[in-house]
């Protein structure tokens, strides 16, 4: 029994991985993109100064020992919220008048084990992607090993990716 292949499979695939799947078709300068750079440093000086990349801190949660990573997690996960829900109501746009496409998502086991594998990540590397670039930047080089095993993870889940539950 041979498959037939969907040309909009790429498409729906993404749609599974990502929270939103909005793409651009605007052209622009290179320099267009340092606001993105200078996003990035300010919301790593956030993560600093909140002590978010704090090894001991993250030990602290895992350990149900402090409640300030769960303070910033769950408040996040609000501002998450509500934005979502200020965008959907209103039907924002992006700021060059680009409609913002939110795609139902469906829940699949495979949430449940890459949950799993990536909370183990954090709990034995003190790390997760985001404040990844900034404990390098603080001058934490010992991060560089797990940064080149989130690389690894990255590769080996695109080589396998038509292989899994999705």
């Amino acid at each position: 029994m041979q498959k037939t292949i969907d040309t909009h499979t790429d498409f729906e695939v993404r749609s599974l991985d990502a929270i939103c799947v909005n793409e651009s078709r605007l052209q622009h300068k290179w320099y267009h993109n340092i606001k993105y750079l200078v996003t990035g440093m300010l919301f790593g000086i956030v993560l600093v100064k909140a002590e978010i990349i704090s090894w001991f801190r993250i030990q602290e949660m895992f350990r149900l020992q402090s409640f300030h990573m769960y303070g910033v997690i769950g408040s996040a996960i609000l501002v998450g919220m509500l934005s979502i829900w200020l965008i959907k109501k209103f039907k924002i746009k992006t700021i060059y008048g680009e409609t913002i496409e939110l795609p139902k998502k469906e829940f699949n086991k495979g949430q449940i084990y890459g949950g799993l594998v990536f909370g183990l990540g954090w709990a034995i590397t003190g790390a997760c992607p985001g404040p990844l670039f900034a404990q390098m930047g603080t001058g934490a080089t010992v991060i560089g090993i797990t940064f080149l095993s989130a690389i690894a993870g990255t590769w080996v889940y695109g080589f396998f990716r038509d292989k899994l539950p999705h």
